[in-house]
């Protein structure tokens, strides 16, 4: 455990230098990745609450979500314990951020990337094609701390805006980053990847949060969005990491190689 926290303080070591001054600085301008929740906060809020409002106060009428459903949800059943990978979601990814950017900036930007272009095309998606579910059950056949939990869950998390699934676009952006980060490639590591990402995928569909349309429509969205997010602009993101690297001292950047392995 000593050695553990060692070695996570010589990682932090990274961040030493960080001022306001220095934080446009190719060392440190991944950190501005950040600055994207608060914004996509603003936005889904926006989308959700205020742009039905502005549309029946302009148009005079209220706005129109569309059912999004198939016969294959009818024969899915309600499970309370997928609450459980449910929630389990925000900790995956809180989890995979952290550790980028204290052990592995590339990942961080990998995950970035792909979140910010799969999240904005779904913004631009709800609110050109406002869309919604009723699959959600109008009592529970059994009353336990899990159901109570999804009642809750009704309670703040609306059934509209639905379609692309951001669960599953978020499950599968932290699954590929972690994929291909390099010191998560044994195969424990894998297995839990994967896992994870089907547990919370099928969690969705399960709680009735989600028609398995709005699934296979966030796949099919991850599919389009990953040439451009682990492709393109990744190796936009590796020169300047690169770039990063030359700026450090001799020693410092010996340091470096020896902890990022390639």
């Amino acid at each position: 455990m000593k050695r553990f926290w060692k070695s996570l303080l010589r990682e932090l070591g990274y961040y030493r230098d960080l001022r306001p001054s220095t934080l446009t600085s190719r060392k440190y301008n991944h950190l501005f990745f950040l600055f994207y929740w608060p914004l996509y906060g603003i936005v889904f809020g926006s989308v959700e609450k205020w742009w039905p409002m502005l549309w029946e106060k302009l148009t005079g009428s209220p706005l129109r979500f569309t059912e999004v459903v198939c016969g294959l949800d009818a024969m899915i059943p309600f499970c309370e314990w997928f609450v459980i990978p449910y929630y389990f979601w925000f900790a995956y990814i809180v989890g995979m951020l952290i550790y980028g950017l204290i052990l592995d900036r590339q990942t961080f930007r990998d995950c970035m990337y792909f979140i910010m272009l799969t999240y904005s095309a779904t913004m631009v998606i709800y609110l050109l094609w406002p869309n919604m579910q009723l699959l959600r059950p109008e009592s529970f056949a059994r009353d336990n701390l899990l159901t109570r939990i999804v009642q809750h869950l009704y309670a703040f998390d609306t059934n509209t805006n639905v379609c692309p699934s951001i669960h599953v676009l978020g499950s599968v952006a932290v699954t590929l980053a972690g994929h291909r980060a390099p010191r998560l490639r044994g195969i424990g590591w894998k297995l839990f990847f994967h896992i994870s990402n089907v547990l919370i995928c099928l969690s969705t569909v399960f709680l009735k949060q989600h028609s398995i349309l709005d699934v296979f429509a966030a796949l099919a969205l991850c599919a389009i969005c990953y040439p451009f997010a682990f492709h393109l602009l990744d190796r936009k993101g590796r020169r300047e990491a690169r770039a990063a690297e030359q700026t450090l001292p001799d020693r410092e950047r010996t340091e470096e190689n020896a902890l990022w392995p390639c």
